[in-house]
């Protein structure tokens, strides 16, 4: 296995800066966010503008990556490709598109994404809605040899409050959404699924012939916020949340299990710290202190 992390928490410095201050803390892979340059999204980044994305400029990159030991593990775009608005709904399949193409440019063999919700139709209608939207997509990728891989994130909230606005979470999707698109693979967040109360271990067993990435985020889980509103969450702007995520080993999910879970299910490829960790964010060097903790837990387990 490959230790990497994803470079959205460092905002939108230079591949050139993260290339090397990863290498030097000893992560061997980047998964390199790729969201529009205007973008004002939470939890995310440009730190590679695919729309000016040439040959020359590709050829570049690489050449910074073989300098310091490192392979990108894949290129990240996460929004809602199932927007009820058609307008923004194509401008999102629209830079989807431009990211596969940046990741045939680079040689990545993996682009990160959402299938997202359109809130405004019930669960049958979204899954029309998916058979219609992602097989072209799929089909677009396919062509240019770039698999893409869904983040198992309910994004509750997301177009409103108290609702899932991701429809890939649970297994029960998951096999209704394989049978629709059977080539597409999972990029598995351990943190999700324990908060969900679903068995991170269980899913890696079932699910293992489509896990081709692996985000390392861990979960906590608040006491006193679920003794204040149980599982459904703050009713009120001000309430306090019932869980939180943390960096690898700050949190409650068993690293060592998960991974032994991968490993003898035949995964040998790469573990991404996505540092969503409130504790460790304000800034570039609080980012940074944060995900070689995150680093100096896991290597115990991927070496």
């Amino acid at each position: 296995m490959k230790l990497g992390f994803l470079t959205v928490p460092l905002g939108n410095l230079g591949l050139d800066e993260i290339a090397k201050w990863a290498s030097e803390i000893g992560f061997q892979t980047l998964e390199i966010g790729a969201w529009p340059v205007d973008n004002r999204r939470d939890y995310s980044s440009s730190n590679l503008d695919v729309k000016t994305l040439d040959e020359k400029r590709a050829n570049e990159f690489k050449a910074l990556f073989k300098k310091y030991g490192l392979e990108i593990s894949s290129l990240a775009y996460y929004d809602n490709n199932l927007d009820t608005d058609q307008n923004i709904r194509s401008a999102h399949i629209d830079h989807l598109k431009k990211v596969i193409d940046a990741a045939n440019l680079l040689d990545v063999k993996y682009v990160g994404t959402f299938i997202g919700r359109d809130i405004e139709k019930d669960i049958i209608g979204n899954m029309k809605e998916i058979e219609k939207v992602f097989p072209p997509v799929l089909e677009y990728a396919k062509r240019r040899n770039v698999e893409i891989m869904i983040e198992n994130c309910p994004m509750v909230g997301w177009q409103k409050s108290g609702i899932p606005g991701e429809l890939f979470y649970s297994p029960e999707l998951w096999r209704a959404i394989f049978e629709i698109l059977p080539d597409l693979k999972i990029n598995l967040d351990p943190s999700h699924l324990y908060w969900l109360d679903i068995d991170y271990v269980d899913v890696v067993n079932e699910f293992a012939d489509k896990i081709v990435h692996t985000h390392a985020k861990d979960a906590q889980i608040l006491q006193d916020g679920l003794y204040e509103h149980g599982i459904f969450g703050p009713l009120f702007k001000n309430g306090k949340n019932w869980w939180r995520y943390r960096i690898p080993g700050l949190g409650e999910i068993d690293w060592k299990s998960f991974i032994s879970a991968l490993q003898e299910n035949g995964y040998n490829g790469v573990v991404s710290i996505e540092h969503e960790d409130p504790v460790w964010e304000g800034s570039v060097e609080k980012v940074k202190k944060g995900l070689t903790l995150g680093y100096r837990h896991l290597s115990q387990f991927t070496v």
